[in-house]
């Protein structure tokens, strides 16, 4: 048939052949540059291609059993049966999502006896897990906040803090956080910084099992560091992305949330159900301002609710569901703490075989950051050339950083893992 068309229409064909090549030439979206690729991502496909049997994924962030597989708890699984068995319809949530699961949720994080939650001071909604909670933050801040527009984060922070902020037209800036010297925290250089940071600058505090670096302040440093807040009246902006993984008990994790409420600050908080519940997939999160007094949280939630409406309507209803069936059983409650507290000594075990690995093989190095840390990430203070050669030599795949996700070590692997990282940091 084609060849029929170009014998019998030549002109025909040049005519559409020009048209095709004009339409090509002329795309709309030929100014369009290629993204940068995503760094956990290229750490990921690297390891899949790798053959070597010995070979460790440790850039995935998130929680894998002692055998490297993925883990859901028994306490989602029945959570699951049960909300099957209600026949529970499929209709919209509200646009600041179900009401329940926000109360348990800021309950949770604030303590079921805060005066926010007795007071009704808390604006919350239910959020796209962390990272939604997040955006919605940071858009709350972009038209309300009544000072500079600027977010100081710690130097370093998850990656996605920084897209977050700037893509609501928040100006991003530092503070020191991470010690090179000592793979520890730097806290007197981030006390000075805050101290020199204008009044009513915004801070964006890890609440907990601080990402990238596995580095938290202690209680006394976060009570030293709120007062500090309170004297320059800055603003906290809390993610807490890891209550009840990090130490495996949430009320010591949630320590800084609630020392900032009870010195009186109004804190903005972000919480994610994705690493203690694991409910990666299922972006159940939850979105806080604390407000001072009940008028001010109506006039706040309509804010909030208009922010959501054109960016996604309403949330997802099945991942909030588990948390409430979870959050609101005492009995399926009680055996979920159980459950983050086997995934958090599981992280905390591995942490230990690993140093001690360390010791045995001879490194003289200080390892004790690996246990000082806490959480799913751990900062090695390996070099980048260090990275590079653990990858080549000895398949083993981490950030250039040095960063490690402690969820990828298990008692099969660390001693491995050991040996190639003193083969390479002699």
């Amino acid at each position: 048939m084609f060849s029929k068309v170009v014998k019998e229409s030549p002109a025909l064909l040049s005519k559409q052949y020009g048209l095709f090549m004009l339409y090509r030439e002329a795309s709309i979206w030929e100014k369009v540059p290629m993204g940068p690729p995503d760094t956990i991502l290229g750490i990921t496909e690297a390891f899949k291609k790798d053959k070597d049997p010995r070979k460790i994924n440790l850039g995935a962030g998130t929680y894998r059993d002692d055998n490297g597989k993925p883990y859901v708890l028994p306490t989602v699984k029945e959570a699951e049966k049960r909300i099957m068995a209600k026949n529970m319809n499929k209709e919209y949530a509200p646009i600041a999502g179900i009401s329940e699961f926000c109360q348990l949720a800021a309950g949770f994080a604030f303590g079921e006896d805060s005066p926010v939650l007795k007071n009704g001071l808390n604006a919350s909604a239910q959020a796209l897990s962390g990272t939604g909670a997040l955006r919605l933050g940071s858009a709350f801040l972009s038209s309300f906040y009544p000072h500079a527009k600027e977010v100081y984060l710690p130097a370093p922070t998850w990656g996605n803090h920084i897209p977050v902020f700037k893509h609501c037209g928040i100006n991003v800036k530092y503070y020191k956080y991470y010690d090179k010297q000592t793979v520890g925290l730097d806290f007197k250089g981030l006390m000075s910084d805050i101290m020199g940071f204008p009044d009513h600058s915004i801070l964006l505090l890890h609440a907990c099992a601080h990402n990238p670096t596995g580095i938290d302040l202690k209680p006394e440093q976060w009570k030293e560091l709120s007062a500090l807040v309170k004297k320059k009246k800055h603003f906290p902006f809390f993610d807490m992305a890891y209550q009840g993984f990090a130490s495996g008990d949430p009320m010591k994790d949630a320590f800084a949330v609630r020392q900032f409420v009870d010195d009186g600050h109004q804190i903005i908080l972000c919480q994610s159900f994705a690493k203690n519940m694991g409910l990666y997939g299922e972006r159940a999160g939850n979105f806080t301002v604390v407000c001072k007094d009940k008028e001010e949280v109506e006039r706040v939630m309509s804010q909030i609710k208009i922010i959501i409406r054109p960016m996604y309507s309403n949330p997802p209803v099945h991942g909030a569901r588990i948390v409430l069936e979870i959050l609101s059983d005492q009995k399926l409650r009680s055996q979920w703490m159980q459950e983050v507290k086997g995934m958090a000594d599981r992280i905390i075990g591995v942490r230990k075989k690993l140093k001690d690995e360390l010791a045995k093989l001879g490194s003289t190095r200080n390892w004790n950051h690996i246990t000082d840390q806490i959480g799913m990430f751990c900062f090695t203070g390996l070099t980048p050339e260090q990275v590079d050669r653990m990858a080549k030599e000895f398949h083993v795949y981490l950030t250039r950083d040095g960063r490690i996700s402690v969820a990828g070590v298990s008692s099969t692997n660390y001693q491995y893992l050991a040996s190639a990282m003193h083969a390479c940091t002699k």
